[in-house]
Order: structure tokens, then sequence, then C-alpha cells
């Protein structure tokens, strides 16, 4: 259509034609407003809240255990920092598999992606918001831990014991990091609540016994069972074990097997799927 077959039709002047005003392309959403908004949606359900509520309280209840039940001379901060971290190394997979998954189970993921189209940068906030509610628990935890070996040892009327090397605080973190990301992998591959809780479990807790019984009848997987089994290399850096070049491959390794080859399929599949 020219310009003058225009004219003749509407009958607008060149001149009035130009003043029409043209509509603004809106700006896009910056990543900070995605990445606030996936924030808030880890607290919005009543699952999420109530998780997040369960790692301040167990910790305390853990601490109180420690202290009533233990003798003197496990009046520790390891002994502390041990009954905390076991169910902070179950509760943390589920908060990230339920931050990812909140889009399908609770069927917003229509409006989430219809305000922000590339998915990608909602999975990208998701993780960031995974991983800062890592970080803030596991400061959480320390800060409980340490205020328990405090208050302990005063009651006991021993002298408080800071067994944890500073140098084994980066690795714990990263073990429950790591704990995080399976939890989070098998979020965007499965893409429901029940299903990626199941899984973590059966990663976390059947495979595991699986390999090693694998290892023991197999010489030929003995040497390998290390390298695919990210269990081990978990509870090497809970241990503060994960200290030589091998074990940081080994440590590599499993990551790659178990969360980096995994997160990438599961995102190719999830940007190419209908959301309903």
């Amino acid at each position: 259509m020219t310009t003058t077959e225009l004219d003749v039709r509407t009958g607008v002047g060149a001149a009035q034609a130009s003043s029409v005003p043209t509509r603004a392309v809106p700006a896009p959403i910056p990543f900070r407003r995605v990445l606030n908004v996936e924030l808030r949606k880890m607290f919005d359900t009543r699952s999420g809240f109530w998780l997040m509520v369960s790692i301040a309280a167990l910790s305390v209840i853990a601490t109180a255990a420690v202290i009533v039940f233990a003798p003197d001379r496990e009046i520790t901060y390891e002994s502390f920092a041990t009954a905390i971290g076991f169910p902070m190394s179950v509760i943390l997979p589920m908060i990230a598999i339920l931050g990812v998954t909140s889009e399908w189970s609770q069927r917003s993921g229509l409006t989430t992606f219809t305000l922000v189209p590339s998915r990608g940068r909602v999975i990208g906030a998701k993780a960031t918001a995974t991983f800062l509610i890592g970080l803030a628990s596991m400061a959480v935890a320390f800060a409980v831990g340490a205020l328990g070996n405090v208050i302990g040892s005063a009651l006991t009327g021993v002298d408080p014991v800071w067994n944890i090397a500073l140098s084994a605080v980066p690795q714990i973190v990263l073990g429950n990091l790591v704990g995080m990301a399976i939890g989070f992998t098998l979020g965007v591959v499965l893409r429901s609540s029940a299903a990626a809780i199941v899984g973590y479990f059966v990663v976390s807790l059947v495979m595991p016994g699986i390999l090693v019984l694998l290892a023991e009848v197999r010489d030929w997987f003995a040497d390998l069972q290390p390298w695919v089994d990210w269990n081990t290399s978990q509870v090497n850096l809970f241990d503060g074990a994960t200290d030589t070049a091998k074990e940081w491959a080994m440590l590599g390794s499993t990551s790659a097997i178990w969360i980096v080859v995994p997160l990438v399929i599961g995102v190719f599949f999830l940007r190419r799927s209908e959301v309903k």
C-alpha cells in the first residue's frame, strides 16, 4: 500500500498522518525485578513459607537437643553444626524443588511466561533466588550453632570448643548448595513437585547404596564410583576433606553428570514445552 493510496482511502493528509502518535515499545522487565518476584514467590505459598520457618525452627530444636542430651565432652561447635546440618541437607533441596516447580504446581506458569516470555530469564532468576536462600539459610544455621555452643558451654561449665576450621566453612556451604542444585535440576527436568521430591530421595538415598554395592561386586567399577557418585563428593565437602586436585576433579565430574548435563537438557525442553 503506497502513501498516496492511503491518503485517498482515508482522507488524511500527509501532515496530519505524521502527527498521529505512535505507541511506545515498553522496556523489557529488568532481571532484578524478576529476581525480586521469584524471591517473594518462594515465601508466598504455605509450603514455601513453612519450609522457610522450619529452617530456623529445626536449627533451634537441634541446638537444644545437643545441649540437653549430649555429654559435656560433646558440647562443641562441630556437634551443633552436625545436628543442624542434617535437617538442613533435606530442607534446602525441597525449597529448591518447590521454587522451580511452582509455575506448574500452582498453575501460574501462563501468567509468568506471558509477562516474561523469555523462560531462560525466569529459570535464571529462580536459580539465583535459590542460591541466595541457600546462603542466607546457612548463615542462620551457623549463627544458631555458634549461639548454642556459647550457651551450652556456659550451662555445662566447660570452655567453648570451636573445632571447625574456618577453611572448612566454604566447603560445608558448597556441599549444601550442591544438594540444592540437585533438587533444582530435578525440578527443571520433571516440573512436578511430587515427582521431583520422590526423585531427590531416590537419587540421594537409594542411588548411592546401589553404586557402593556395584563397586563392591565389580572391581572395574570400584575406581570409577567416586567419579560418578555425587553423594561421596558431598560427604567429602561436609567433612572438609576435599583438598586435592583429584578430589575437586571428582566433584566436577559428579556435578557435570548429575547437575550440568540434566539441567541443560531440562532447560532445553522447558523452553519448548506447552504451558497450560
